[in-house]
């Protein structure tokens, strides 16, 4: 899983990605020079600590995301679009990011001479959309081309793309992204190689300072959230030596840190989920799309699992810890075989049974 860090210049995003990395990168780079940084981070889960100090294993793993701190965008949309380079690290993300500057500070002046939340936020999605609308503009020209010579492909799989670009160029017509544009899955499918960017799940990031009350702001769009957090103060917590970081959570009654909730807020709008795997070898989550099967899961795994897969021994995450360990659940008819139909659930502790 990869989200792209996005945002207008001085807006803090290379803050947060310093909070999320607890790294140390300068803060500040210059406007319109395009810079990608990219960090791998667990994501906070304390139902894998919970079996970890039941296995006592000699590996703990958490569920990964990779993060990307990319500096570009300025919200300024060209008619020519966005540059390729740029976008050629855009359209690698599966999601964005984007950090929204609400906090003031005299000595870091807004690029834009004043702070508007809400304008900053159309002005990014501005951008992803007028370069979406570049794209399907010419896809339809193509299409309109293909129509016309004739002899290729199935003028009704043809026609059937027409009807979907032209949806699309509706939409963005009127300004709105992609992901409030419903599609079903052969259309998903075909979509799949576009990348087009307006489309990629958004997770906006009110960036305020210590103190500040969260502006109210509504964006109503699908597969979005909007989440406040105090980046510097963040990137404060983060950088502190553990026992320290525990210390001040305390004494200001934090019971952790908002850049938790905001990772697992990312790794949700994704629709992704965790399985774990348990043992005295290692105690693991991965991460599978919510509605995948349990030999897509065992694929996670590895190739072969999938490949071989014959059953697969379920346990939830709450019977288990429950009932205190394996050997407890399957005592009491907790520990269940499941097939190749069977729709993984988020916290599912998994053992793969395959021949291959």
């Amino acid at each position: 899983m990869r989200l792209g860090i996005i945002g207008l210049p001085q807006s803090g995003k290379t803050t947060l990605f310093n909070a999320l990395t607890r790294g140390s990168r300068p803060i500040g780079m210059s406007a319109g020079k395009i810079e990608v940084h990219t960090a791998v981070v667990d994501v906070p889960d304390p139902r894998v600590d919970r079996l970890s100090s039941m296995f006592n294993p000699k590996k703990t793993i958490y569920a990964k995301v990779t993060y990307a701190d990319i500096a570009g965008l300025e919200g300024s949309a060209s008619k020519t679009g966005i540059s390729g380079t740029l976008l050629n690290q855009l359209t690698q993300m599966d999601g964005f990011i984007h950090v929204v500057r609400c906090f003031e500070d005299e000595s870091v002046p807004h690029p834009n001479g004043s702070l508007d939340p809400a304008r900053d936020i159309n002005a990014m999605d501005s951008e992803l959309i007028l370069n979406d609308l570049i794209s399907v503009e010419r896809k339809l020209e193509r299409l309109v081309e293909e129509r016309k010579k004739g002899g290729g492909r199935d003028k009704a799989i043809v026609e059937r793309e027409m009807a979907l670009f032209e949806r699309y160029n509706q939409a963005l017509q009127a300004g709105e992204p992609l992901r409030n544009v419903p599609v079903d899955a052969e259309e998903d499918k075909l979509l799949s190689s576009f990348g087009f960017l307006s489309r990629k799940p958004m997770l906006i990031v009110l960036n305020l300072s210590e103190g500040q009350t969260a502006p109210t702001i509504d964006y109503p769009h699908k597969h979005s959230q909007v989440v406040a957090l105090q980046g510097k103060l963040e990137m404060d917590i983060a950088q502190l030596p553990p026992e320290d970081a525990v210390a001040f959570l305390e004494e200001y009654g934090i019971e952790e840190p908002s850049l938790n909730r905001m990772i697992r807020l990312s790794y949700d709008l994704l629709g992704l989920q965790s399985f774990f795997t348990v043992g005295p070898d290692e105690c693991r989550a991965w991460t599978v799309r919510r509605g995948a099967t349990a030999p897509e899961a065992a694929g996670v795994i590895h190739t072969d699992l999938q490949k071989g897969f014959i059953r697969a021994e379920v346990v939830t995450y709450t019977d288990l810890t429950t009932l205190g360990g394996l050997t407890e659940a399957k005592t009491h008819g907790k520990l269940r075989l499941e097939g190749k139909e069977y729709i993984v659930q988020d916290g599912d502790i998994l053992n793969i049974r395959f021949n291959i």
